[in-house]
């Protein structure tokens, strides 16, 4: 055996027993988390030039774990590269930024929030947007406004509305972003909807207010006047019209309480999703705001 061969040997067995050691000492949920600091922490900042023509085409989507099943079980990179779009994505700060062809730049834009995640809960989107905008760009808003579609959208622990108080505090932060939104009527901004709870997650108070959000997000009253803001109601796909609350038949498992929609639900809205994106910037590029 070469001398290469046993130095690689004996790096496993000490990251094994590294990594099992941290799985009994923190625990299983404590140690994801120290691994991801670590990713994150060795993770650079996206900093290469961003190529945008005016076209419209280039786009980026800030998500986490539902809007990555969207993206890959709904199908949704292919269909809008087939429309001529390059889909840029971005989830967890240490999973970090996607090309329009699918491969991992290896690389985030630095999101902010605790833990090296990326806050995308409303609190944490009125944040991303509150950033200065800087000229070559230094922090995270500055580096999606490189890009002239922008997609964002909190998770669905964000339906858990737990009081009226909190309603109003959600729609004041909505409104923040909006006004951010208007400062930058040459880019397109599309807000997703946060999707619905799983039943076993949620009670009727909590389900009829992420309704009601849903709703006013929709609404001429949050939507008129704001020619380059876009909502895309994707609560409204994935819930009951009963309940408010995941259908059914989008649940991953009716007695267990994830609240993550099921490969059924993407495949069927990842195509609405590409039409809803490709009416949008339709929609701007005639409103002629992309043309001053």
């Amino acid at each position: 055996m070469t001398n290469r061969r046993k130095r690689l040997i004996l790096l496993g067995v000490i990251a094994f027993l590294v990594i099992g050691t941290g799985v009994v000492v923190m625990g299983p949920r404590i140690w994801r988390v120290f691994t991801r600091l670590l990713t994150y922490a060795s993770m650079p900042v996206y900093d290469e030039p961003m190529e945008s023509d005016g076209s419209y085409t280039n786009i980026i989507f800030l998500h986490h774990s539902t809007g990555q099943a969207l993206i890959t079980e709904g199908n949704v990179r292919p269909l809008l590269t087939e429309l001529g779009y390059q889909f840029w994505d971005h989830g967890f700060n240490h999973t970090g930024l996607v090309r329009p062809d699918g491969t991992p730049t290896g690389a985030h834009y630095r999101i902010p929030g605790s833990l090296g995640r990326g806050n995308t809960d409303v609190d944490g989107l009125a944040e991303l947007f509150s950033q200065p905008v800087t000229d070559p760009p230094s922090n995270a808003f500055s580096r999606l406004l490189q890009h002239e579609v922008i997609i964002f959208k909190s998770c669905f622990p964000n339906s858990a509305i737990k009081s009226d108080a909190m309603y109003e505090q959600f729609q004041t932060w909505y409104l923040e972003i909006r006004d951010v939104v208007d400062q930058h009527p040459d880019h397109v901004f599309i807000l997703v909807t946060t999707p619905p709870l799983h039943p076993l997650a949620t009670n009727p108070d909590e389900a009829g207010r992420a309704r009601s959000m849903a709703n006013w997000l929709t609404s001429d009253e949050y939507l008129k006047g704001h020619p380059n803001l876009f909502v895309f109601d994707f609560f409204d796909l994935l819930a009951d019209a009963e309940t408010n609350m995941l259908s059914a038949g989008y649940q991953l498992a009716p007695d267990e309480p994830n609240s993550h929609p099921n490969r059924l639900a993407n495949e069927t809205i990842g195509p609405l999703f590409v039409e809803f994106i490709d009416e949008a910037v339709q929609t701007y590029k005639h409103s002629g705001l992309d043309n001053p």
